[in-house]
């Protein structure tokens, strides 16, 4: 059961070990000003803390190529060179600590401007037009104009140059974000994707943009670095579930992770959801477990499995089974920066803790954090 603690090696990079931090939404940026998009202190000390803790990689959240793909504004963007620079000092402190750092990349398409999650903010200059491949809404959200091929060729290129300025600042990982109802899967799912030209309709058709940008992507990210790509899996309509409505599926999801690999992607980040607000979703622990199971097994490339994983016994088994190479934690790091720590004295594995802290644990240093 001590898999979950062996390191894992992907191209020229070693990640401590399995256990991984989720990209998780901060709305914490400058929504203004020339730090606008920018890291700031919050995301210094969100990262720290789980780096700290023991997470083999931290992934930061979901980052907008350009300004009008941002979700609200205070999301953080890599649209200039400064929003890099801005990452540098977290880079180096979870670097010296023993955890590799990633970033994930996002356009929002029809889910932009939508505003942070809490405190009912919404002002009006929080207010931009949305994009999308169709003139299909999400929920009550007005809907977006669709892209141009102009416009789809432009964005590609965004995603490209903000994955330049990810290698500037110095991260180890880079993700693409092709999931939960953004811009990458609004493409891939016939329920936001009606367009009737080479990026919609057939299979091949829809899956043209995510193609595209990991091409792109991969012109700039270096060879030595591993790619990663998040997927949901399913939109929990037609094909998975009982309900009637076509969206995308699990077996298509098994074919885009078969076409990712062959054109640099690594790893499969594997979620479900987002496409539709009114999906009924079956939650419960280790609920999208085997989707990243059958991706393995059926593409033949490494997994991740994310959502409802708590407990280290659950995550340990995940991985001692074969159903990922590794488990990305979310809200439960959350509420437990420590998990990591705590799930390996529990399980007996390597204990990864800062020499400042060895007084805190039963056992001698196994494992420092610190390089030094």
């Amino acid at each position: 059961m001590t898999e979950l603690f062996d390191p894992i090696i992907l191209r020229q990079l070693t990640i401590p070990n399995r256990i991984w931090m989720s990209p998780m939404m901060q709305f914490s940026s400058n929504p203004t000003g020339p730090e606008t998009g920018a890291a700031t202190d919050w995301h210094f000390q969100h990262l720290a803390a789980r780096a700290l803790g023991g997470v083999g990689l931290a992934m930061v959240e979901a980052t907008a190529i350009n300004p009008r793909g941002r979700s609200s504004q205070y999301d953080l963007g890599l649209w200039n060179d400064q929003q890099a620079i801005s990452h540098r000092r977290i880079i180096e402190f979870l670097h010296d600590h023993g955890t590799a750092v990633g970033i994930q990349l996002v356009h929002a398409g029809r889910k932009a401007a939508s505003g942070r999650p809490w405190g009912g903010e919404r002002p009006e200059e929080m207010e931009w037009d949305r994009v999308g491949p169709s003139a299909v809404p999400f929920g009550t959200i007005a809907a977006p104009k669709e892209l141009t091929r102009a416009e789809i060729h432009a964005l590609v290129r965004d995603f490209a140059h903000s994955a330049r300025r990810a290698h500037m600042a110095g991260f180890d990982v880079l993700e693409l974000h092709g999931a939960h109802g953004y811009l990458i899967h609004q493409f891939l799912s016939p329920a936001s994707n009606h367009r009737t030209d080479e990026y919609g309709g057939a299979l091949g058709n829809r899956l043209r943009l995510a193609v595209e940008v990991v091409d792109a992507v991969r012109q700039e990210w270096p060879d030595d670095k591993p790619l990663f790509f998040r997927v949901s899996a399913t939109d929990w309509l037609a094909g998975d579930t009982g309900d009637e409505r076509t969206g995308w599926t699990s077996d298509e999801s098994v074919l885009l992770a078969k076409t990712l690999k062959d054109h640099g992607v690594d790893l499969i980040d594997v979620s479900t959801g987002g496409l539709v607000p009114d999906a009924q979703i079956p939650v419960r622990p280790g609920y999208q477990v085997g989707f990243a199971d059958r991706i393995r097994r059926e593409a033949s490339i490494a997994t991740a499995a994310v959502g409802l994983i708590t407990e280290p016994g659950q995550a340990a088994d995940i991985i001692a089974s074969g159903k990922a190479d590794a488990v990305f934690l979310a809200r439960k790091l959350l509420r437990s920066p420590n998990w990591a720590q705590e799930a390996s004295e529990q399980l007996g594995g390597p204990v990864r803790y800062p020499h400042q802290y060895a007084r805190a644990f039963r056992t001698p240093v196994q494992t420092a954090l610190s390089r030094s």
